[in-house]
């Protein structure tokens, strides 16, 4: 019956092959074979005019995948089915001469399907079961039953139910790098349409839910009654929603009326008449949206409202404005350009009108200042051996006075961020423009720089204008170009060249004249030649001696005389041209010492202690070529009398005074020991479980000697420390000793300070310590710990050297928006001392300057979602806390809120701000800020 059958199906089908009764007697044989055998299985493109015909009544349950060519010879595999566990063979099928039907699609289409696979001839239709996939280009379908009509080219796929009622899957699309899975879909191969029902879909960082979805071509979609947010959750924590929505792939998302809801729960007031939502990854333009502010000078603000401008792939602008009630404004200018692999850089002017408080107040204050700011670097590998960078900070001192809270745009991303209060306690701003470049394969070195310091607080700048520095790197004359062995001792003989030249001048930027800046303008240069000598050598001891050959250029004399009647030093500055030189020789000597102390007791935890002492002694001789630059001139009403030089003040400063014959000494020392301790990785291991701890990383002492000196023969005593205890507490430590004693008025006599009534080796002069250390605990999850340090390397490796100090800045001032809830919690410590002995300016004296601190910061988690920290640090001269902040934040998984209060200081100020975590609602942030300010 099954032979008659398909006798039958042939003879009604002879038309549409032409009567070609050699394919006719082919797909005998095949049907022959088919019964016989049970299932195969192929894979091909599925044009179903090319392909074999059977009754429309004929079901042939198979899990296939056929693979018929296009006037090709065809291999068809036909695997088991559930009705037969036969084999069959593999049947080949020419089709060299059957046509393409005009609606075939243009491209293969590969099937399969776990269960199996129905096929309707006379309808033109395949039905796929079980997990079934198709691929056909870049869409490819998988759902728990799919169709085919070949006729129309529509694939229909939807979701299934078990006997139990659960769902087996739903019908998933993907197209390119979109994933839509649905209740069911409707999708046209050929004119890539489709239409889709209960979808859920993402672009970009949107989920997306529809109840009906329609997909007009490989970019546009339409949906009816969707909503979409960039939380990932099959319940979202919020939404938006609205009745229409159209998606342009990779550009925008565009809405009719678009409410909000949270929990499911529409939050009813909250209804914008249209919605549009960037898609785009990269830059593109747009509006800048402003951020409601509440100060005490300032009164209400809308903060950082602007416009930032793509012009082209290399250039872009950033435009904000600040606007204030009380009638202050603020204008920033922020251009950023960049060529790939050659430079990039950006720049930021801003300008404000400042009315602080209302006029006719005690405290009402009006100022308008600016402020600049340029960063620039070029790639290493853009020309080798030259390089161009810039950073510049410069403007109005008074500008960081006036700035409130929140009020100037963080330059650490091209759309926004803000400074916050930390930027008014500036009081220094500095610039430097520097162009390098070095000669391939030859010993020169050239720079020029353009340096900038600026002092807030008294207004004074300093410019120097040109720096420009030349060095020539050690030659060795005497050496031959190829040498084998250590050579003559003659060969090491080297001799170096470095110059340099400088402009400086000085102004008050209150006061700004050109003629002032060039009255104070001068210039200056010094050379100088180095020639060393390395022997070989000498047992333990090295032998270094050396030569120098100094000369300096001055553009002006500093001339002072004693003023009887005002009782003070009068001075008087003369210009031209005039020349100092120096000379100077000197033989070092170094060498090392190791001892070791072994323990006896094998089991001890401590095995070894070793010690590393490195001495080294100098002899140098320096003649007196500068006697004629000096004046012994009286300072001060008690007839003092002090050599002073003529150069003072110059762009370089004078040479030391006298005839000098010094020994230099010192000695430096480093201890570590031994432990047995447990394996640990952080360390470095030993052989037998032992493992090196450093106990001093270095410690010393150095001095010199004046042996041709009348007075004041010894130099002070320079004391230095450095230590990491246990890994985890850094030390740092130096002070300057004097030898000598001193009178009631401060000044030094010629007398050792152990030859007094009271024993002593000195006094200190200036000294400095610094402590600091760190604690966290371990981290929760380390695939975390992984993921966000990958994506820091991601986002922050190609930054520059100035845009990641910005980014660091703005962490640093913004902690609650950078909290690591993998870490419970974590501790910051470190205590800086300084003191130092000044001359005052009337020679009247001397006055001690001491600064004592402590600074402090950490965080602790309340719970896995709450975290609480503290930053600031406290003055132990006034014994005030100057600046002192704390924040509490939430981690709310697709949102985060942070808590940030100020309590007193400069600036006192609360904050509390709520929102997204997703960069594309970076501006959707709710936020309230209240500022005061102590004057």
């Amino acid at each position: 019956m099954a032979i008659f059958a398909a006798c039958l199906c042939m003879k009604n089908e002879h038309r549409k092959f032409k009567r070609n009764y050699i394919f006719t007697f082919i797909l005998l044989l095949l049907t022959v074979a088919i019964m016989h055998h049970g299932r195969a299985k192929n894979q091909s493109p599925f044009p179903f005019d090319n392909y074999l015909t059977a009754c429309s009544d004929t079901i042939i349950p198979v899990i296939q995948t056929v693979s018929i060519r296009k006037r090709d010879t065809n291999l068809v595999k036909i695997p088991e089915d559930s009705l037969s566990r036969d084999l069959v063979k593999q049947v080949k099928i020419d089709t060299f001469h059957v046509r393409m039907s005009k609606d075939s699609i243009d491209a293969p289409v590969e099937y399969e399907a776990k269960d199996s696979m129905i096929l309707d001839v006379t309808g033109s239709k395949l039905y796929l079961f079980g997990q079934t996939n198709v691929n056909y280009k870049d869409v490819n379908l998988k759902a728990p039953e799919i169709v085919f009509d070949q006729k129309t080219n529509l694939v229909k796929a939807k979701l299934k139910y078990d006997t139990a009622g659960n769902i087996i899957g739903p019908a998933f699309l993907k197209q390119g790098d979109i994933n839509t899975m649905s209740d069911s879909l409707e999708f046209n191969f050929k004119t890539q349409k489709g239409l889709t029902h209960s979808s859920y879909f993402q672009q970009n960082e949107l989920y997306n839910q529809a109840q009906v979805v329609k997909k007009i071509d490989q970019e546009t979609i339409y949906a009816f009654k969707g909503r979409f947010t960039t939380c990932n959750l099959d319940t979202p924590h919020f939404a938006f929603r609205a009745r229409k929505i159209k998606y342009i792939s990779n550009k925008v998302a565009v809405t009719g009326p678009v409410g909000v809801e949270f929990e499911n729960v529409p939050v009813l007031p909250i209804i914008l008449p249209f919605g549009m939502f960037p898609l785009q990854q990269g830059r593109h333009s747009g509006f800048l949206p402003p951020q409601f502010t509440v100060t005490d000078g300032f009164g209400l603000g809308l903060e950082g409202l602007g416009y930032y401008k793509v012009i082209n792939d290399n250039f872009d602008v950033t435009t904000r404005a600040d606007i204030y009630s009380y009638g202050s404004w603020r204008l920033n200018f922020t251009p950023t350009y960049r060529v790939r692999y050659r430079y990039n850089g950006s720049l930021n002017f801003s300008y404000q009108n400042t009315h602080q408080g209302f006029k006719g107040d005690a405290d009402y204050a009006k100022n308008k200042s600016f402020y600049l700011t340029w960063s620039h670097r070029m790639d290493s590998k853009a020309r080798p051996g030259v390089n161009f960078s810039a950073s510049v900070n410069a403007g109005s001192s008074s500008y960081t006075k006036y700035l409130p809270t929140n009020a100037i745009i963080d330059q650490s991303n091209g759309a926004g961020g803000f400074y916050s209060q930390p930027q008014s306690f500036a009081n220094h701003m500095s610039s430097s423009i520097s162009f390098q470049k070095s000669w391939i394969g030859r010993p020169y070195n050239l720079s020029v720089n353009l340096n900038h310091s600026q002092n807030n607080n008294t207004s004074e700048v300093t410019l120097n204008l040109p720096d420009i520095n030349f060095n020539v790197n050690t030659l060795y004359p005497f050496q031959p170009r190829e040498m084998t062995g250590s050579g003559k001792w003659y060969y090491k003989l080297g001799i170096g060249y470095t110059g340099s030249a400088r402009g400086r001048t000085s102004f008050i930027d209150t006061s700004f004249t050109f003629k002032q800046m060039i009255d104070t303008f001068q210039w200056g240069a010094q050379h100088n030649i180095p020639i060393s000598l390395a022997l070989p050598q000498f047992g333990a001891i090295q032998i270094s001696p050396g030569f120098s050959y100094q000369e300096r250029w001055y553009s002006q004399k500093l001339f002072r005389t004693w003023n009887d009647q005002t009782r003070k030093v009068d001075s008087t500055i003369t210009k031209g041209f005039y020349t100092a030189r120096d000379i100077s020789m000197s033989v070092s000597f170094s060498t090392a010492m190791f001892g070791t102390l072994n323990m006896k007791n094998k089991n001890a935890k401590v095995q070894a202690i070793r010690h590393v002492m490195r001495p080294q002694m100098s002899v140098g001789y320096k003649p007196d070529l500068s006697k004629l630059y000096y004046a012994n001139i009286q300072t001060d009403t008690m007839g003092r009398r002090r050599m002073l030089s003529l150069y003072d003040g110059g762009v370089y400063g004078p040479f030391g005074y006298g005839e000098s014959g010094s020994i230099g000494f010192g000695i430096d020392n480093f201890l570590e020991m031994k432990v047995r301790e447990k394996a640990d990785t952080t360390r470095e291991q030993e052989g037998d479980g032992l493992k090196k701890v450093k106990l001093i990383d270095g410690f010393g002492i150095t001095s010199s000697y004046n042996l041709l000196a009348d007075s004041f023969q010894l130099s002070t005593f320079n004391l230095y420390a450095r230590s990491t205890l246990f890994d985890k507490i850094n030390i740092t430590a130096s002070a300057n000793v004097d030898p000598y004693l001193i009178d009631s008025m401060g000044f030094r006599i010629n007398k050792y300070a152990w030859q007094g009534e009271n024993f002593s080796l000195g006094r200190f002069t200036n000294g400095s310590l610094s402590v600091s250390t760190s604690f966290k605990s371990k981290e929760r999850d380390k695939d975390k710990k992984a993921a966000d340090d990958q994506f820091a390397y991601d986002n922050y490796d190609n930054l520059t050297a100035d845009e990641m100090e910005q980014q660091m800045d703005y962490i640093r001032r913004n902690p609650s928006e950078f909290v690591d809830f993998n870490i419970p919690w974590s501790i910051n410590l470190s205590y800086s001392l300084s003191f130092s002995k000044i001359l005052r300016r009337d020679y009247s004296g001397f006055d001690t300057r001491f600064t004592s601190s402590a600074q402090f910061n950490g965080d602790f988690s309340l719970t896995e979602k709450w975290k609480i920290g503290a930053n600031g640090y406290f003055d132990f001269q006034t014994l005030k806390i100057p600046s002192f902040s704390m924040f509490i934040s939430r981690e709310m998984h697709c949102w985060q809120m942070s808590i940030n209060v100020t309590p007193f200081g400069l600036w006192r100020s609360f904050n509390i701000s709520i929102y997204p975590k997703s960069g594309m609602l970076r501006d959707l942030k709710i936020n309230r800020t209240r500022t005061f300010r102590n004057n």
